[in-house]
């Protein structure tokens, strides 16, 4: 399939060539600059877990990353992020959302995020590592994370990378677009952005944005980011994360149930709106094991985040035959590091069978030939009780209390970890 490549990348490439001047640039500049889903996870908190009282710890996995020089500049970016209003077309706009209510949009016009919450200190272990702690009330610091991900990123790399290989990345980009239009049967292959916490700048996360929208046309299907899904024109994307489920181990009435209960919870919120389940909280296995027949029925599908895609697919697709889904109804989300290449065999192996999306992230976003940040924001607390996820990829664990992950691997009758996945943890 042909492509037209309008020049859009050098149009905007003005923009994105911000070399050392980018120090003086405020990082995030909308409270609108994160994720759909810290929104649609916050007014579920507004409405059914107000009191609730979380803690989220900072960490990065990549190896020999001095993250120490940068804490002040971190601390700076953030003070301003707090400083931040939801402006009142932002507000019109996410009123516009069919499954956003009014009442979240009057405490949204209200809220700010609050420097009390966070933390940003150099790491006792004196390793280069910094420790970022976010505690304080759910509904009030819930959308820490993406900004400052992104802060964290964009600070290292504009100090790291003064003179930026744009070109680079702008070559990398076009081969990605050449690769998705390489064949007439990839035509139906879609993929979403869904970059913002690993991205190399908001300017190049931009820049990305705008030239795979024109480029690949309705194989772009939007964004993650609600920010650039207004100014742009696209559709924002995205449903729960893995601190709501989390959250559950805490807030739900008993442990063994708390992943049911969270999607209960989720149902009674949005009443069969914003149907895609994720499954790798406990694994998958407990994952088919709590989502039984009236789930199948009543989600539009599941997100894939750990674990072989191409087996957890399979098995996917199985459990909704054995639960008597007609499975081209349903909807796989596939989202864990993801590259083009990656996106179209799941593609070819997947395709007629269900309905297909892929969003990819860092490989979008962060791909200019430096070694991209492997970082995250995970609660690791809820109302003053450990909570945890058991991914089925090792090293993804998270978890400051061992007894508690002993508890819960018994609790869900979860294999012990291995010596790989314990040091990963």
């Amino acid at each position: 399939m042909a492509r037209t490549h309008s020049g859009n990348m050098q149009a905007s490439s003005a923009h994105a060539d911000c070399g050392a001047a980018a120090s003086l640039i405020m990082i995030i500049t909308s409270l609108l600059d994160t994720d759909l889903y810290k929104f649609t996870m916050m007014q579920v908190v507004l409405h059914h877990f107000p009191a609730a009282n979380v803690e989220y710890r900072f960490r990065c996995r990549t190896p020999n990353v001095d993250l120490v020089p940068y804490v002040d500049e971190i601390r700076s970016e953030i003070q301003k992020l707090c400083r931040l209003r939801f402006a009142e077309p932002e507000l019109e706009y996410l009123r516009k959302m069919r499954f956003i209510k009014g009442d979240f949009i009057d405490f949204l016009a209200l809220f700010h995020l609050n420097e009390k919450y966070i933390s940003v200190t150099p790491s006792p272990k004196g390793n280069g590592e910094i420790d970022i702690e976010i505690k304080g009330p759910w509904l009030h610091t819930i959308l820490f994370e993406i900004p400052v991900l992104a802060i964290v990123n964009e600070v290292y790399f504009r100090n790291t990378q003064q003179h930026p290989q744009y070109e680079e990345g702008r070559e990398r980009l076009r081969h990605k677009i050449e690769l998705l239009g390489a064949k007439p049967e990839f035509a139906d292959c879609k993929i979403a952005d869904y970059g913002t916490r690993r991205r190399f700048s908001k300017r190049w996360h931009e820049e990305v944005i705008l030239t795979l929208k024109e480029d690949l046309g309705e194989q772009f299907t939007g964004t993650s980011n609600v920010y650039y899904a207004m100014k742009h024109n696209l559709t924002p994307l995205g449903t729960m994360a893995h601190e709501y489920l989390q959250a559950c181990q805490a807030l739900g009435p008993r442990l063994r149930d708390s992943q049911i209960y969270g999607f209960e919870m989720w149902a009674k919120e949005y009443r069969g709106d914003l149907g895609i389940a994720l499954s790798d909280v406990y694994g998958m296995q407990a994952f088919l094991r709590d989502f039984d027949m009236y789930f199948c029925k009543l989600f539009d599908g599941a997100r894939h985040d750990s674990g072989d895609p191409f087996e957890w697919g399979e098995r996917l697709l199985k459990h909704y035959e054995d639960n008597r889904c007609d499975t081209r109804t349903k909807t796989m989300i596939f989202s864990d590091a993801l590259d083009i290449p990656k996106v179209l065999r799941l593609y070819e192996r997947f395709r007629g069978r269900c309905r297909l999306a892929f969003g990819v992230g860092t490989n979008l976003t962060n791909d200019l030939g430096y070694q991209p940040l492997q970082i995250v924001i995970k609660m690791v607390r809820c109302n003053g009780q450990p909570v945890a996820k058991l991914s089925d990829s090792p090293g993804k664990n998270m978890c400051d209390d061992k007894a508690y992950l002993a508890y819960l691997r018994q609790v869900f009758g979860i294999e012990q970890p291995t010596e790989e996945e314990i040091a990963g943890q």
